[in-house]
């Protein structure tokens, strides 16, 4: 059986890192950078390819 992620577990902002913008939790890549690449054609297999840390999860979360 699948595992079940909670979406909302998956972004988090703190005023501390990368300005108090939108990140993948556990990262300092921010929502607005894998938000970029989608909307140039990147898909999220591709993204992924970039930033091999990332999930499937995380991506299309962002």
């Amino acid at each position: 059986m699948p595992t079940l992620t909670d979406i909302g577990t998956l972004i988090i902002s703190t005023p501390e890192t990368c300005g108090n913008r939108s990140r993948i939790a556990g990262t300092k890549i921010t929502v607005q950078r894998i938000a970029l690449w989608y909307k140039m054609g990147m898909k999220p297999e591709e993204i992924i390819a970039e930033i091999p840390h990332l999930n499937l999860a995380q991506v299309h979360a962002a």
